[in-house]
């Protein structure tokens, strides 16, 4: 190094993301470890310290007495020019340690505007980006999460797939890397092939062939041996209050995008919004019980001093025992200045008690989800909630001397039309309405309803994973007129860039031919191309036409369900049927009921354990 380390960091913004050091830490002696893993998360610092996927995937890991699992995050762009300037490597934030030393590097994919992040650390860590091109001494390259459902896109960069919940699986994978290592029988192609031969949720691209049509549709998935599974089946934990939760987390130097206790209450979603891919591929639904939950929020409290606790889930209104969850935790919060943060509140389970319990929550404003303008949409997209429900839930909110509320909605639903779009401005007014009607209402305060609009991206194993998305002309078109139809000052109007969305939906549906394209970003340079101030249309389009890749093929073409589609090669524990008796609902403007008023059949309670989603489960 040429340059001491101290004095690059009084040049670069928020230089807390690279000292390392932080309270929580987990440090091991080098010499009792027998797998070094880096845990990488493609964002920044405050971003990835702010993911409770991680905390938990990092904390199991470190209970292994020979594995030491260190975090990596990706560095701003202005720390990356100091460190290619004075030949800096991707290190590790724990032990300073450069990650291309380590055994295993995993990255937890989150989205699909990360990708670029992903080739852009492998880059930043000397790795070759091609898993076929890496040396035999090279590290395991691993992906997870969300978008490791359809891994296609991104599979000539990776060694092997987490497909599902990691609690078992990272673990499992790293006992059989010692164990194959301690009894000198280890080569990569070794390892690759009896990880996907004898652990469930691991898939390694290198050991299937692709083939194609002549209209670019895929052929089919053939595994080039007969002992490893046709279909890679997703791993769950069945028993959430035994499964492993932090006691102690990481404590960060500088402000990150969730500075609190992140209480995680349940996996999986009851309901069945035909966009969701969440709602899908996590289920079936597992709870914790309120006694479990209540004893990690006062372990959590205790370890870090946070003055709120966010309760996540999907749909924590969904919970069947959040009442006596609340009540639990306001024994002792209260006393403790501690505040309780419910997310994700549906409008339909919205209550006057709920309302009551979360008061002491700062903030002025509260937040649902219509996603439609109309009934008919929301009907075709089932979301089963209705203008009367969200009246009621934002009266509650008004009683209680709330004056801002924010809705989320999307644009380029199937079906949708310029009256579905003209019924987001309707409802907005009829919010705003709905506060001067009143009584009770905080008269001193002018309503603020704030409309948030994002463009439909179809996502692998939803109901509409067959859909074509709008084009870009028709969704910018569709953001100018619905700007036209909002005319009360007291509605603010603010929506995704299309653009943004089109380029996810290429990726979401890809496959394994993006790898070209994706390679060729990162040798231009791409990186946060989630962030506005990085991404560059038109450099996309630039990059596609260079790889020889036509966007519309992806994002805008209409599936057939007979078609193979890149993810088939997943599992997910939702059928195909199910799916495709959704797609045809939607398309009749049928709705769905919940899991809990009516089983559906959608597969994914064969998965579960006690406390499922399965009817009979539910108390």
């Amino acid at each position: 190094m040429n340059k001491n380390i101290s004095t690059i960091l009084k040049a670069v913004s928020k230089p807390g993301r690279y000292s390392g050091g932080e309270y929580g830490q987990i440090i091991k002696d080098k010499t009792k470890v027998k797998a070094r893993f880096a845990f990488c998360f493609p964002d920044t610092y405050e971003i990835g310290m702010s993911n409770l996927g991680m905390r938990i995937l990092y904390g199991v890991l470190n209970e292994e007495s020979d594995v030491w699992c260190e975090r990596v995050y990706n560095p701003w762009s202005d720390m990356q020019e100091q460190m290619k300037k004075y030949g800096i490597p991707l290190t590790a934030c724990e032990s300073g340690d450069p990650i291309s030393d380590f055994d295993m590097i995993g990255f937890t994919l989150q989205y699909e505007m990360s990708y670029t992040n992903v080739l852009n650390m492998l880059d930043l860590a000397g790795l070759p980006l091609k898993s076929s091109e890496r040396a035999e001494d090279s590290p395991i390259i691993i992906g997870g999460g969300p978008c490791a459902y359809n891994p296609e896109p991104v599979a000539d960069f990776f060694d092997l797939f987490n497909i599902g919940e990691g609690e078992e699986m990272l673990p499992e994978l790293c006992r059989l890397y010692i164990k194959m290592k301690d009894e000198g029988r280890y080569t990569k192609a070794d390892y690759l092939h009896e990880a996907a031969r004898t652990i469930e949720g691991i898939y390694v691209p290198s050991l299937y062939e692709v083939s194609y049509n002549e209209d670019g549709t895929i052929k089919e998935y053939k595994p080039k041996y007969d002992d490893i599974p046709k279909t890679v089946r997703k791993r769950i934990m069945t028993d959430m209050d035994s499964s492993y939760f932090p006691k102690k987390v990481v404590m960060p130097y500088i402000e990150t995008v969730h500075d609190r206790v992140m209480l995680e209450v349940f996996r999986g979603c009851i309901r069945g919004c035909r966009f969701c891919q969440a709602g899908i591929i996590y289920r079936p639904v597992r709870e914790k019980s309120p006694e479990v939950l209540n004893e990690q929020a006062k372990c959590l409290f205790e370890a870090t001093g946070y003055d709120e606790i966010s309760l996540t889930s999907l749909s924590i209104s969904d919970y069947t025992e959040l009442e006596a969850l609340t009540d639990m935790l306001l024994k002792w919060t209260d006393d403790n200045m501690v505040s309780l943060s419910l997310p994700s509140l549906r409008v339909d389970s919205f209550t006057k008690e709920l309302m009551d319990k979360i008061a002491s929550v700062r903030s002025s404003s509260l937040t649902f989800a219509p996603e439609a303008g109309t009934q008919r949409l929301r009907d075709v997209i089932n979301k089963n909630v209705t203008e009367a429900d969200l009246l009621r839930a934002v009266n509650v909110a008004f009683e209680a001397g709330k004056n801002k509320v924010k809705l989320y909605f999307m644009e380029g639903l199937p079906t949708e039309t310029h009256e579905d779009l003209e019924g987001i401005s309707r409802l907005a007014s009829s919010v705003v309405d709905a506060y001067y009607k009143c009584p009770t209402r905080n008269k001193a305060r002018q309503p603020q309803v704030t409309i948030s609009v994002s463009c439909f991206i179809p996502k692998p194993f939803t109901p509409f994973q067959w859909v074509a998305q709008d084009t870009i002309e028709t969704l910018e078109e569709k953001q100018r007129y619905l700007g036209s139809k909002i005319t009360d000052r007291k509605v603010v109007y603010t929506h995704h860039d299309a653009r943004v969305s089109r380029i996810e939906a290429v990726l979401a549906r890809g496959d394994r031919r993006l790898s070209a394209a994706l390679e060729e970003a990162c040798r231009e340079g791409f990186k946060f191309d989630a962030w506005d101030e990085c991404f560059d249309y038109d450099r996309w389009i630039s990059v596609f036409e260079k790889t020889g890749i036509d966007p519309a093929f992806y994002a805008n073409r209409e599936l057939s369900v007979d078609e193979v589609l890149p993810w088939d090669i997943i599992d997910c524990g939702v059928t195909k049927e199910f799916l495709i008796r959704e797609y045809k609902n939607a398309k009749n403007e049928k709705t769905t009921p919940s899991c809990r008023e009516k089983c559906s059949g959608c597969g994914a309670n064969k998965l579960g354990g006690e406390r499922s989603c399965c009817p009979k489960a539910v108390k």
